[in-house]
Order: C-alpha cells, then sequence, then structure tokens
C-alpha cells in the first residue's frame, strides 16, 4: 500500500515541480473531460495551446489578458506572503476601474495628454480605498479579512451597476447600461500598431522588478515576510504587525485598482457592467502556482491567460460552454493543492503483512 510519509525537510525540487506536475495533471484531465463531451483532444489543446501564440496579433492578446492577472497577483502575493487574506482583489479591480473611468469621463477634446497618468494614479487610489478599508476593519475592530474583502466584491459591483444603469449612462447609448466611450486622449499608449497590447505591460514587468527588490532585498520586504512566517519572532525583533497588514493591504488594492485602470482606459474604453471579468480571483491561483514569486507568476500569467483565451475560442469553435474557463482554472488549482503535499511529505509503497494460514 501506499503510504505518505514526513520529510526531515520540505523538498526544494518538489517546490519548483509541484506546479508542473500540476499542470501536467490538469492537461490529463483535460483530455479525459474533451473525450467524455464527443470533442477531439488534440483539436480542443491545440486551441487552449497552441491559437493564443500562433501569430503576433494572438500573442498581443495574450499580453492583454495576462497584464491584469499578473499585476494583481503582485499584489497579492505581498498579502499571502504576510499572512494576509486578501480575497477581495476583484472589488478592488472593479473600485480602481470606476475612479479611473470618473476621471477618464471628465475629457473632451481639448484635453491634453496629461490626462493618462492622471486616470492611472485615479485607478491606484480607487483601489487603495477600497483595500483601505479592508484594513480598517481588521485593525480597529478585528474583522475577519477574509469575509470583508470578498463581501466588498459584491459592493463595489453594485456601484458599478448603479453608475453604469444612472447617472454615467450614455444618454446616447440607445438605453445599454453603458457609459460614452471615453476620448481617444485618454486611451493607455499601445506599443505596437495593429495590437491591444498596451504600456499595461511594461507596467507589470516594473512591477513584478520592484517586488522582487522589495522582497528580497530590502530590510522593509524581510520584515513584512516575517509577520506573517513568524508573528511571535517578528514583533520580538520589533517589526510592527499593524504597518505589515496596512501595507500589505495598499499595495495590493494599488496593484489591483491599476489593472483595472488600464483594462477600462485600455481595450474596454468604457465602463459597462462586464467590467467584473474574475481577474481578481483568477489572480489567487496565478500567485500561488507562480509560487509567490515575482519570476513565478510571470508565467503563471501567461498559462492562466492562455485558459481565458482557450475557452473563448473552445466556446465558439468546439461549440463548448464557456464556464470550460473556470473549470480548468479550478482543476489547476486543486492539482496543486494535492501536488503541494509532496513538498513536506514523501509517497513509499508499504508491503502489508500478508495473514497467517489457520488463523494464526
Amino acid at each position: 500500500m501506499l503510504r505518505l510519509e514526513p520529510r526531515p525537510q520540505a523538498s526544494r525540487l518538489w517546490s519548483y515541480g509541484s506546479p508542473l506536475l500540476a499542470l501536467a495533471i490538469t492537461v490529463l484531465i483535460g483530455i479525459a473531460l474533451f473525450a467524455a463531451l464527443d470533442k477531439d483532444p488534440v483539436r480542443a489543446l491545440q486551441v487552449f495551446f497552441w491559437e493564443p501564440i500562433k501569430s503576433q496579433y494572438a500573442l498581443g492578446e495574450l499580453v492583454v489578458k495576462a497584464t491584469p492577472l499578473l499585476l494583481i497577483a503582485l499584489g497579492l502575493a505581498v498579502c499571502f506572503r504576510s499572512n494576509v487574506w486578501n480575497i477581495g482583489a476583484e472589488g478592488q479591480f472593479v473600485m480602481g476601474a470606476i475612479a479611473a473611468g470618473g476621471v477618464a469621463l471628465l475629457a473632451d477634446k481639448n484635453t491634453g495628454a496629461w490626462i493618462v497618468p492622471v486616470v492611472l494614479l485615479a485607478g491606484v487610489l480607487g483601489g487603495m480605498v477600497w483595500a483601505g478599508l479592508v484594513a480598517w476593519l481588521r485593525d480597529r475592530f478585528n474583522a475577519n479579512e477574509i469575509l470583508v474583502s470578498l463581501m466588498l466584491v459584491y459592493v463595489a459591483t453594485l456601484v458599478l451597476g448603479y453608475l453604469v444603469f444612472g447617472p454615467w449612462k450614455d444618454p446616447m447609448g440607445y438605453n445599454f447600461p453603458q457609459t460614452k466611450t471615453f476620448e481617444k486622449v485618454t486611451q493607455i499608449p499601445r506599443l505596437m500598431a495593429g495590437s491591444r497590447m498596451n504600456i499595461g505591460l511594461l507596467l507589470a514587468l516594473a512591477g513584478a522588478a520592484a517586488l522582487w527588490v522589495f522582497l528580497f532585498r530590502t530590510r522593509a520586504g524581510f520584515a513584512q515576510q516575517a509577520g506573517g512566517m513568524a508573528p511571535a519572532a517578528a514583533r520580538y525583533a520589533g517589526f510592527s504587525s499593524r504597518r505589515a497588514l496596512w501595507t500589505a493591504l495598499l499595495v495590493s488594492g494599488a496593484a489591483a485598482g491599476l489593472a483595472g485602470a488600464l483594462e477600462v482606459a485600455g481595450p474596454l474604453g468604457q465602463l459597462t457592467p462586464y467590467v467584473p471579468t474574475g481577474y481578481g480571483f483568477a489572480a489567487i491561483i496565478v500567485a500561488f502556482v507562480g509560487r509567490l514569486h515575482p519570476v513565478g507568476m510571470v508565467f503563471s500569467a501567461i498559462l492562466m491567460s492562455m485558459f481565458y483565451i482557450g475557452g473563448e475560442l473552445a466556446q465558439s469553435r468546439l461549440g463548448l460552454p464557456k464556464s470550460l474557463t473556470g473549470v480548468f482554472q479550478g482543476l489547476l488549482l486543486f492539482a496543486l493543492l494535492a501536488c503541494d503535499t509532496l513538498i513536506a511529505y514523501r509517497i513509499r509503497w508499504v508491503r502489508t503483512p500478508t495473514a497467517l494460514k489457520g488463523g494464526r
């Protein structure tokens, strides 16, 4: 029989190999799922893993979806490493989009290019305010940040719905719940012609580099992580758990708000009820698949972006439901949680003693 035995110390090999094994298991289960749905597994895998990278335009679309995922995951990594469980990045993403959209709506044909950084800054502040509310309730009343941040997602969605159905609704929009299209001057600059890829990619990569320096090369980053790994030791060393809480949530909210601003001032170009796309929740998977490391999260964001695009293509080309994207995300997360067992445990085959004859 198979038995799990504790390792004398955590396996460094499996800490990096676990995500790869989880991806392989996800693909194998996906193949079985496609076969059960009477679809060609080879064609389905091609749609998920080849179509998103087969051309320059496809790569641009892959980057467009990977950028907000990476930005939000970078902020969440600060929280999770600090043992602060911010599950409501989706709400901070939406509030960042609302704040950025509100500034963009103020622009007219005479507005200069200076409006772009103001739009992005508004998104950052919107996300920080929403995350700061979580930090304040945790700090002041010891409220559970998991529940508070999650419930605020629904509040943010309701605020967005009120605005696009009400005061911000485009009077020339044929009664559709949406704002007017933002002026061209507010649009995020693109990196190349014929592609929707914009400077958000550069901001996300710069954020990954900054996070690496902060976490692994600064005393403040060490203090931030020490509070999460060993709170008692951190207090003994003089590190403030209160400061770590506020820093983690404000950084996370700022990153999610920036992602929301880039989304509405970039690919969307207006506010609609469909701004919440699940990026805030998917970024949790991105963060853990990437091992809460900036470099790892770059690759996991690309992988999750493939799942998004592959799910859309599977719907249009193979007639599969759009929810397949969520299925693959869930499979990857559960496979990762299972494979992470190998970091602290090893699998051993143990022979069971055979029963003695004659009842002895």
